[in-house]
């Protein structure tokens, strides 16, 4: 990390890809560290489902009360605003949706704990971001060629920034981490790619990143506010929930993991099902199923320390939560 020693308190510090360490670290310019935002006990949550539970459940672990709600963002501040609640997280919302969220809040006064609303933008719109990683020094992904990998990435307002594993959306009902088609040293040459781009924004919280692998030719494709739903792989591999970390670095805390104590182990996949009222799962070894009460949306989680292991016991859940012939055709798809 790039000592900051030397300045004061309202310094500024321009981020550059040669100050880029373990973790990587800046200070984003214009940004200076005087004052304190205002404390958050209460919050609402834009979120349902297991997206719902998941930041319930961080909010309750880092002591504060969620309110639940989905609507339209004018109709979501407002019941923000009659709750009592200091601040609005956008859950796992598409980045148009937080945009929405976002401004919505601006207007009311309300505190938003998500990315800023210019980078929110800047994703929503897809070319102003690959621009301004074009400018952070990334190269960019020619066409949808290619194999795609996501990485999760947590920055705190110390400049500070760390990323995990590499997955892949295989479709819509399942993810996978790590790739075996990824050797470590190029994983840890797009989570430090991405790293750079993060800290050359500035901005504070969780994103994903996604690039386009063609050959040994990485390029950016595109970011996405964090959450996104895969962030169960994550804890399951690096132990870190980053759905609490995210909560954290957005009231001010800073990162407490390093970079190089967030080794992967073992293998994971992670499924997103729809289930019958009836359907439920013993657990055992590698398994867990978020599912909020009486809500059909269900993600089933699998972990093992080799990738047959994850295979077989992820099987195993599904032929528990849906039968065998059910369980047989999501997994030909």
């Amino acid at each position: 990390m790039a000592s900051s020693s030397g300045a004061g308190r309202g310094d500024v510090r321009v981020c550059r890809p040669d100050m880029l360490a373990s973790p990587l670290s800046c200070k984003p310019s214009g940004v200076t560290m005087s004052g304190s935002p205002p404390a958050v006990s209460r919050l609402l949550v834009v979120a349902t489902g297991p997206g719902g539970l998941r930041l319930r459940q961080a909010c309750a672990e880092l002591g504060l009360t969620a309110i639940l709600a989905s609507g339209s963002a004018e109709a979501l501040v407002a019941r923000a605003l009659e709750a009592g609640c200091e601040a609005l997280h956008p859950g796992e919302g598409e980045a148009v949706e937080q945009l929405a969220l976002a401004e919505a809040c601006r207007r009311a006064g309300l505190r938003f704990l998500g990315s800023p609303a210019p980078l929110l933008a800047a994703m929503a719109e897809g070319g102003g971001m690959r621009r301004r990683m074009r400018e952070a020094g990334l190269p960019l992904a020619s066409a949808v060629a290619g194999r795609e990998v996501r990485m999760s990435l947590l920055a705190d307002g110390q400049g500070r920034v760390v990323y995990l594993a590499p997955r892949q959306r295989l479709h819509e009902a399942l993810s996978v981490a790590p790739l075996d088609w990824l050797t470590a040293e190029r994983s840890t040459y797009l989570g430090r790619l991405a790293g750079q781009g993060v800290a050359a924004l500035g901005l504070t919280g969780l994103v994903e990143v996604r690039f386009r692998v063609e050959g040994n030719r990485p390029g950016f494709a595109a970011m996405a506010p964090g959450p996104t739903g895969d962030e169960a792989l994550d804890e399951a591999l690096t132990g870190l929930d980053p759905v609490v970390e995210q909560l954290r670095v957005l009231l001010g805390g800073r990162l407490r993991e390093r970079q190089s104590r967030l080794a992967q182990h073992g293998h994971a996949r992670l499924w997103r099902l729809s289930l019958p009222p009836e359907a439920g799962l013993s657990g055992g070894p590698g398994l867990r199923l978020d599912r909020a009460r009486g809500e059909a949306s269900a993600r089933l989680l699998a972990w093992g320390r080799r990738a047959e292991e994850a295979r077989y016991r992820a099987w195993r859940g599904l032929v528990e939560l849906l039968g065998e012939a059910q369980a047989t055709r999501l997994t030909l798809i």
